[in-house]
């Protein structure tokens, strides 16, 4: 959404200057900080509506900035974009179980930049006016859209925006199959490139924050991910 403010903690300033000319171009609001510890201190000061990360910078890496991050109530619900120039499959994995959520591996063109930008703000802020006063409950499990809050049996259970969308797309829709791709779909928009490691780390990390419950999140060998139906 044009307007908001994006914090780049990006340490080589060609790649600074590219996302800092395309977003503004789309007049969202640009500051960049050459690395981790400067960042993360101006997120700290003034948090902003995104953060693009790059995970190899001097000091302070990006993992440790972003496990800063959502450790901090300031910032512990600001959409984190990881930038990368590796392709291992581990330092991507890595960062969503920290809580990023969403990455763009280097080099990128400004189409998907922008593109994974507006997807990632419309999740944070579409919520369709028919949803946003409703309460979700499936047994002791408490969905709320309006305030952004899990419950297990009155307890908050802190998510991630990412995990929150995987666990409202199943638990909206009991006994439900849904593949992986349907669900990449139904979190981030259709036609949004992720790999199945991806969407299977987000489902590790939502039973782990359900701890027993978490149980209800069922997999279907081959196929994908249901919530259990008959709760």
């Amino acid at each position: 959404m044009a307007g908001e403010r994006i914090l780049v903690i990006e340490d080589e300033a060609d790649i600074q200057e590219l996302i800092r000319f395309n977003l503004e171009k789309e007049n969202y609001k640009v500051s960049c900080h050459p690395s981790g510890e400067a960042g993360l201190k101006a997120a700290l000061a003034a948090p902003p509506d995104l953060v693009l990360l790059d995970l190899m910078l001097p000091g302070m890496d990006g993992l440790s900035v972003c496990r800063r991050l959502r450790a901090d109530d300031k910032t512990r619900d600001v959409p984190v974009i990881m930038l990368t120039a590796k392709s291992a499959e581990a330092d991507i994995v890595a960062g969503l179980e920290l809580g990023a959520d969403d990455y763009i591996t280097k080099p990128f063109s400004p189409r998907v930049l922008l593109a994974r930008v507006r997807a990632i703000r419309r999740r944070s802020v579409d919520v369709p006016a028919e949803e946003q006063s409703k309460v979700l409950r499936r047994g002791d499990i408490e969905i709320d859209n309006l305030h952004h809050e899990v419950r297990l049996a009155g307890r908050l259970v802190e998510l991630t925006l990412t995990e929150f969308r995987v666990l409202e797309t199943l638990v909206r829709r009991p006994g439900v199959v849904f593949t992986r791709y349907q669900i990449v779909d139904a979190v981030k928009g259709e036609d949004y490139p992720v790999t199945d490691r991806s969407v299977d780390v987000q489902i590790v990390g939502l039973r782990r924050k359900l701890g027993r419950h978490g149980a209800l999140i069922e997999t279907v060998r081959g196929v994908g991910y249901r919530f259990a139906s008959g709760i």
